[in-house]
C-alpha cells in the first residue's frame, strides 16, 4: 500500500496476542507500526520479526494508565518514527470475580487500563491526527460489553469504551479522523487460556466448548481481529465511523 508508506501506526499492549497480530499486520500493509507495551523488552520479538520481514518498528514501553507515561511514548514515536495518526488501543487486563469478591483494586486497575488508558493515548495521539487532517482510532472492545458472568469490571470497560468511540468519531469527523471499535469474541489467547486455568477446565475443551455455540464451528485468532482492524484504518474505510463491530463467528445482541 503505497499510500501508507509514510504514515505511522501504534498498537498498545503488542507484546503478544491480538496486540502483536494487528501491530504484524499493519506493518505488512505499509505502516511504520510502534509497538508499545508495558515492557519494552517484551516487544522485542514482535519488532524483530516485523524489521527482519523489510518493515519499520519500534519497541517502546508505556504505562497507558499514567499521563506522563503516555505523553513520553507518544512523543518518541513521533521523534524516531514519525507522527503517529493510527492507534490502535489494545491494551487489556483482566481481574474477573463475582461482584461479591470483587475488590476495589480489581475493579480500578480494568477501569485504569482499558478506559484511562485508551483516553490518554487519544488524546495525547489525536493532535498529530488534527494536524494532519487524517487519522484512525481503532478500540478494543469485546462482546463482554453486552454482559459476562464474574466480568463486571471487564464488562463495563469495554462498554464504556463504546461509548467513548462514538463520542471521539462526533468530534473528531470534521478532522478527517475515523474512530471505531472493535468487539471481538472467542479468541485464543494467553488471556482467554488464563480464563480457562480460572475456571479449572482444560484449555482445549474450553476452545471445543466455545466452538460449539459458534455459529462459524470455531473460535478466533487474533489474526481475524488483525485483519479488521487493517480494513479500518484504511484508506477504504474513511465513510465508516462511529461503529462497533462484533467480530465473532455470529451476530451478537
Amino acid at each position: 500500500m503505497a499510500e501508507t508508506n509514510a504514515r505511522v501506526a501504534i498498537v498498545t499492549g503488542a507484546a503478544r496476542g491480538i496486540g502483536a497480530a494487528v501491530a504484524t499486520r499493519l506493518a505488512q500493509d505499509g505502516f511504520a507500526v510502534a509497538v508499545l507495551d508495558l515492557n519494552e523488552e517484551g516487544c522485542a520479538d514482535v519488532v524483530g520479526k516485523i524489521n527482519a520481514s523489510g518493515g519499520r518498528a519500534l519497541a517502546v514501553g508505556v504505562d497507558v494508565g499514567d499521563s506522563a507515561s503516555v505523553d513520553a511514548a507518544v512523543q518518541r514515536v513521533a521523534d524516531e518514527l514519525g507522527a503517529p495518526t493510527v492507534l490502535v488501543n489494545n491494551a487489556g487486563i483482566l481481574r474477573d470475580n463475582l461482584l461479591f469478591k470483587m475488590t476495589d483494586d480489581d475493579w480500578d486497575a480494568v477501569m485504569t487500563v482499558h478506559l484511562r488508558g485508551s483516553f490518554l493515548m487519544s488524546r495525547a495521539v489525536q493532535k498529530f491526527q488534527t494536524e494532519a487532517k487524517w487519522g484512525r482510532i481503532v478500540n478494543m472492545s469485546s462482546t463482554s460489553a453486552l454482559g459476562n458472568r464474574g466480568q463486571a469490571n471487564y464488562a463495563a470497560a469495554k462498554a464504556g469504551l463504546q461509548g467513548f468511540t462514538k463520542t471521539l468519531a462526533i468530534e473528531l469527523g470534521k478532522f478527517g479522523v475515523t474512530v471505531n471499535a472493535i468487539a471481538p469474541g472467542f479468541i485464543e489467547t494467553d488471556m482467554t487460556a488464563a480464563t480457562a486455568a480460572r475456571v479449572g477446565v482444560d484449555f482445549e475443551d474450553f476452545k471445543k466448548g466455545a466452538a460449539a455455540m459458534i455459529p462459524v464451528g470455531r473460535t478466533g485468532t487474533p489474526e481475524d481481529i488483525a485483519h479488521t482492524a487493517s480494513f479500518l484504518v484504511s484508506e477504504g474505510a474513511g465513510f465508516v465511523s462511529g461503529q462497533v463491530i462484533y467480530v465473532a463467528g455470529g451476530p451478537k445482541d
